[in-house]
């Protein structure tokens, strides 16, 4: 009896000090980004392509309709991560400045247990992941190059995936995206009493455009050219949807779903080889340009227990993720320099002040040269370039008519000047690049 004594208070004891030794009760968060993923893409904001899964997250959360990156993946990736603009931190394409701090950094440090899965394509170090916060990784294009020695693509394929910043070959009937996603799977099992944060960068929907698992024409063999056929983009789409699915649903079946935040968004617009449609009309891919199929992507945010079913209106850039998921995890921000995010917190419990009015690019993906950066700010309606240039974006979506200053209403005017204030605010981080 003394014996069974000592071993349930030495059980509770230790249960004790596991409880003590972990951070106040916190939301999970997940994060989840498509690769060359606009806002056509999902069925909820008016898209051609089924999207279920996607679609239920935004029926039980809030779908956002002006949420906006960079027009290219690095760019985008690097302003997600360290809520600056580009125009303070981006140094070439695939890089992230090892001086920065990531929202990984911030949550590992407040106690979070910390996982990426992926693309990666942001320095090749082996201890990039855990330098930037990470403790697990999974990664594509981490150490190891896009391409294998015969130049063929290795995410999806023949995936050569680097875990835990081990290089692994897999064989050749192994879907890359299945690999990415059940590592996220075995995280969260493994973390289920503790905080945690994923940040899932998915490879799908970015090409070679291939056959899935699901379609019925799957082939585990790779594409026989870069770009592939464009007519398996909608199956990509459709695994992408379903992989959103497996996570939500474990989410479900742990208990987790009404503890943890669930972001889904898109890196950049869509291949300019899709022509999707959108709301009934064509819609063709703008990755890599700076017009709104370029840089308009899909944000929809799960929160517990909140605003269900909500559509929000207000804008949103890539800066903004970083504060809002701190904001989350009540981790503070204030040990960071020159933040340009607006946590959007707030807007998930249904408050309406302090929110953005306007978003800002400074774009020059693989030459960082200030002088052929494409810089811009907008608001919903109007888009002022550096270069003077100032678009009615809602009636000339691919900018090809310019209001002169002589043509500009009063309103249009003062829109201008504060447009031009915005970017002038900026220019002085400008001036060394």
């Amino acid at each position: 009896m003394g014996r069974l004594l000592f071993s349930i208070t030495g059980l509770c004891l230790g249960s004790s000090l596991l409880y003590a030794s972990q951070p106040e009760h916190r939301m999970n968060i997940i994060l989840i980004m498509a690769d060359d993923f606009g806002y056509e893409c999902v069925g909820a904001n008016g898209g051609g392509y089924p999207t279920p899964n996607i679609d239920k997250l935004s029926e039980e959360g809030t779908r956002f309709e002006h949420c906006y990156s960079n027009p290219l993946s690095t760019p985008s990736r690097v302003q997600l991560m360290t809520g600056k603009y580009n125009v303070r931190n981006y140094t070439a394409f695939a890089k992230l400045d090892r001086r920065e701090t990531t929202f990984a950094n911030l949550l590992q440090e407040a106690g979070y247990a910390t996982c990426i899965a992926g693309k990666w394509q942001l320095g090749a170090e082996k201890d990039s992941p855990a330098h930037f916060g990470f403790d697990k990784s999974c990664l594509w294009q981490h150490t190891q190059k896009a391409v294998d020695a015969q130049k063929q693509d290795t995410r999806y394929a023949y995936p050569i995936i680097d875990i835990n910043s081990e290089t692994t070959h897999f064989p050749p009937d192994a879907f890359g995206p299945d690999i990415y996603c059940d590592f996220v799977l075995d995280f969260i099992r493994e973390n289920e009493i503790r905080p945690f944060f994923v940040y899932y960068p998915m490879t799908l929907t970015h090409s070679p455009f291939v056959s899935t698992p699901d379609s019925e024409e799957w082939s585990p063999l790779r594409s026989a050219t870069y770009r592939g056929d464009p007519v398996h983009f909608p199956d990509m789409v459709k695994y992408t949807d379903k992989l959103v699915g497996r996570i939500m649903d474990e989410l479900e079946r742990l208990h987790l779903k009404e503890n943890t935040l669930v972001i889904f968004t898109g890196d950049n617009g869509t291949a300019t080889t899709i022509v999707s449609s959108l709301n009934g009309k064509p819609y063709v891919g703008g990755k890599g340009k700076t017009i709104d199929s370029g840089t308009h992507v899909p944000l929809i945010v799960y929160h517990p227990g909140k605003q269900a079913g909500k559509v929000n209106n207000n804008l949103i850039d890539f800066t903004d993720f970083l504060p809002t998921i701190c904001e989350a995890a009540k981790v503070d921000t204030g040990s960071l320099r020159e933040l340009d995010g607006k946590s959007f917190y707030p807007q998930l419990k249904g408050e309406t002040k302090d929110v953005r009015q306007w978003v800002y690019c400074w774009y020059a993906p693989q030459q960082v040269n200030n002088e052929k950066a494409a810089v811009f700010a907008r608001t919903h309606k109007y888009k002022l370039y550096r270069s003077g240039e100032f678009y009615d974006v809602e009636s000339d979506f691919e900018e090809q008519h310019s209001i002169t200053k002589e043509y500009m209403t009063k309103e249009q005017k003062k829109i201008y000047d504060k447009l031009f204030g915005v970017i002038n605010r900026y220019e002085e981080y400008a001036i060394g690049k």
